[in-house]
């Protein structure tokens, strides 16, 4: 679910020399690109959509206690339904030494809602038949060749024992490579992914170079046995730069941000968008909140060397609100059409047998929940213990960042704030005011 803070500190290098040779294409990629109003997409009436304007109201009172409480320092919230915008405010600030409003444009590092866009590269790939699920991970990234596996998830790097079967593309979209964050581990392996990832994002590493390095660890568990969230889509993103052909980035571009007139998603901020972008935040010494990452010097100024697919990017509520809508419509927004519907149906079902369910980080804050390709998806609406519907999905992001759609309700809705660490109530109060406004 979860990047680390470390991220929103990173120092980024410029790659001019490929930026130039790419500019020609990604012009003449552009006039076949959707026109995209002033809103991201059509609004109407709640009560045409079946919603309470009276209960959605709620929302704006509930996200006002927070800012006013100095609990977030502003936050902006989305709701759509069946195509259509019924709410969408932003509340706060997004910085509050300059005293600049939380706005519905406002860009955010979404963190780890970067890995289902990620994944959505890879299922794009797989449809033009240049990679498949069940293909072994080194097919493609040759360095992760004679990877091993820890004796004991929290023993010494120096004892290990041998694969059973190689990683496949399937394992890493759903999170069962073996792969781990510093954070998800305990002992050296934690120590060692921490030392590896504040490396990478202080711009010492590019993406092949953090493979290479990488290669050199363990995994926690063998391949398909458990669900262990890690770096598994930073590998991922990887995978589709080599079998694409393309940097990461430039593929993100020339085929899902730009076919979805995703205006200001990408992996830093250009000079004339700073403007727009909000400050990041974490508590203080008192419990108050304290600037972590501000406009003026923030690392997302310039491109990272490090292209993380599984959470680099930063996107505004309007333009995640377009991705979730193209999933919504299996695969196809506004006439123009990413993914098949059998794959979009693919990729948000569950995926994890009862054994790689019981992992104790899903057990714990996912009660209900399973895992799709790259999303978590809703399998026993009871045991989640809100309102929702059985295939719903979604995922959050590090700073306090969320999204889910519901096909039964034809529902979306998004939370963009700036807050680290992750605050775990948050989706849970919004899933909870949202479902309350359906009215049909």
């Amino acid at each position: 679910m979860y990047r680390h803070a470390a991220r929103s500190k990173r120092s980024r290098g410029t790659a001019t020399g490929l930026a130039l040779a790419l500019t020609t294409t990604v012009l003449g990629l552009v006039a076949a690109w959707p026109a995209r109003g002033s809103e991201p997409l059509p609004a109407a009436r709640p009560e045409t959509l079946g919603l309470s304007a009276e209960r959605l109201a709620r929302l704006g009172a509930a996200m006002r206690v927070h800012v006013e409480r100095g609990e977030l320092a502003g936050v902006v919230v989305l709701v759509a339904r069946r195509g259509q915008i019924a709410y969408f405010e932003g509340f706060g600030k997004r910085e509050i030494a300059a005293g600049a409003p939380m706005e519905r444009d406002t860009i955010f590092r979404i963190y780890s809602m970067t890995k289902p866009v990620t994944s959505v590269a890879a299922l794009l790939l797989l449809e033009e038949g240049k990679l498949l699920l069940g293909d072994p991970v080194t097919k493609y990234v040759p360095e992760l060749a004679g990877l091993r596996v820890l004796a004991d998830p929290a023993g010494p790097l120096d004892r290990t024992v041998s694969l059973e079967r190689e990683i496949t593309i399937r394992d890493l979209l759903t999170h069962t490579a073996g792969f781990t964050y510093d954070h998800m581990a305990q002992g050296p392996i934690g120590e060692a992914n921490g030392r590896l990832e504040r490396e990478a994002v202080a711009g010492g590493l590019d993406l092949p170079a953090w493979i290479r390095r990488l290669a050199a660890l363990p995994l926690v568990h063998q391949p398909a046995t458990l669900w262990h969230y890690g770096v598994s889509t930073d590998v991922l993103g990887q995978v589709v730069a080599v079998a694409s052909g393309l940097p990461l980035d430039v593929f993100f571009r020339e085929r899902i941000f730009g076919p979805l007139g995703m205006v200001d998603t990408d992996f830093s901020v250009p000079a004339e968008k700073l403007q727009r972008f909000a400050a990041s935040y974490g508590p203080g010494e008192r419990g108050e909140l304290v600037a972590i990452d501000t406009p003026a010097t923030s690392p997302y100024r310039l491109p990272p060397r490090w292209l993380s697919g599984g959470g680099g990017l930063v996107s505004t509520a309007g333009d995640f609100l377009r991705f979730c809508q193209m999933l919504l419509g299996g695969g196809e927004l506004e006439g123009t059409r990413l993914l098949g519907r059998k794959t979009v149906e693919l990729m948000t079902r569950n995926h994890l047998s009862d054994a790689e369910l019981e992992a104790p980080f899903l057990r714990k804050w996912f009660p209900g929940w399973g895992f799709g390709l790259g999303v978590a998806v809703v399998t026993d609406v009871a045991r989640t213990g809100l309102p929702g519907s059985e295939g719903e999905y979604g995922w959050n992001g590090a700073a306090s960042t969320s999204f889910w759609v519901d096909p039964a309700e034809e529902l979306i809705a998004i939370q963009m704030t700036q807050l680290m660490p992750f605050r775990s109530g948050l989706p849970s109060e919004l899933r909870a005011l949202v479902y309350s406004a359906i009215a049909d």
